[in-house]
């Protein structure tokens, strides 16, 4: 019989958990599964409430705590504790599961072939408003993820799974022993960031894994008030350049002041049309200093590579 684990990774959201658990309990699927909590330091009550609904009826909860802090350690302690499982589906600790999600998950990897399935993602803006100026691009930068109602096989980055809505095939992973989540992309506590899942689907692309969207496979997304500000977007655009010119730019040639010119004129040109933007108040301005921002970032993380790191090491 075919084992599954769903597992969440949590930290500081105690008062979320019984939703998450009692949903997930309620999920129908074709075989008996269990729920993983990775408790990722919180200092809030998370061990007390875990406990408690561990005593419930249903699925059985299994709690493991990890010390390092941050997403990526919390997920890569999820993927050995669950190494030995057929199946491995990934929650969010803010999400809750639509019914099939489950489901879903199993068929696709069961009976499609699938070794990583991800689905829709959908963001509840039933606690908070959503602002105006916040569009459906935009709230991809949140998590939203629909690539339209018919499955597909993701056969590049152009069409994503996230990881906040996935599931592997263990055998996968134990397959290829080298693949876990890379911990140049942390994110730790309340910071902004991440980007450890775009880096996952990469390396599975790369292995020619199959990878499949399943549109039925649905969970909502609850989003803080504190991203839901522009700045939030502009800090999460800054440190994912930030990112790009650290780790992932190729060495240039020809640099001034240990940055190349055009990453200069890029950050330049971006500045330009968002004060022409503000100024005559046009549509489109929050993505368009999010740019700027980004363009920054890769600029201030190639120059600090430089800084770090001598010439030709890093292609």
């Amino acid at each position: 019989m075919t084992s599954i684990t769903v597992a969440f990774c949590t930290y500081n959201r105690a008062g979320r958990l019984d939703r998450l658990v009692t949903a997930l309990r309620a999920q129908n699927c074709p075989v008996p599964f269990e729920i993983l909590a990775i408790n990722n330091n919180s200092r809030d009550d998370t061990l007390d409430v875990l406990a408690r609904l561990q005593q419930q009826a249903g699925a059985p909860l299994r709690v493991v705590t990890e010390t390092a802090p941050g997403i990526v350690p919390a997920r890569n302690r999820a993927l050995k504790v669950a190494l030995d499982r057929d199946i491995l589906v990934f929650i969010d600790d803010d999400e809750l599961p639509v019914p099939g999600f489950l489901q879903a998950a199993h068929d696709a990897i069961v009976h499609e072939g699938a070794q990583c399935v991800g689905g829709r993602i959908e963001i509840d803006f039933t606690e908070h408003e959503r602002p105006a100026w916040l569009d459906d691009e935009i709230a991809g930068f949140l998590g939203r993820l629909d690539h339209g109602a018919e499955a597909l096989w993701v056969v590049d980055d152009t069409t994503p799974v996230w990881s906040g809505n996935t599931a592997y095939a263990m055998q996968y992973f134990r397959d290829h022993s080298e693949l876990c989540f890379d911990a140049r992309y942390n994110r730790a506590g309340e910071g902004v960031g991440g980007g450890e899942d775009a880096v996952m689907l990469r390396a599975l692309l790369k292995l020619g894994a199959r990878i499949r969207y399943r549109p039925d496979m649905v969970v909502l997304h609850a989003v803080e008030s504190w991203k839901l500000k522009r700045s939030y977007f502009l800090r999460l655009h800054y440190q994912a350049g930030l990112r790009q010119g650290r780790f992932h730019m190729p060495d240039f040639p020809r640099k001034i002041f240990a940055v190349p010119p055009f990453l200069v004129g890029q950050f330049l040109r971006h500045a330009f049309r968002t004060a022409i933007m503000f100024a005559t108040a046009r549509q489109g301005i929050v993505r368009q200093a999010m740019n700027a921002a980004n363009a920054l970032g890769a600029l201030i993380g190639y120059a600090r590579r430089m800084e770090n790191n001598p010439p030709g090491e890093h292609a």
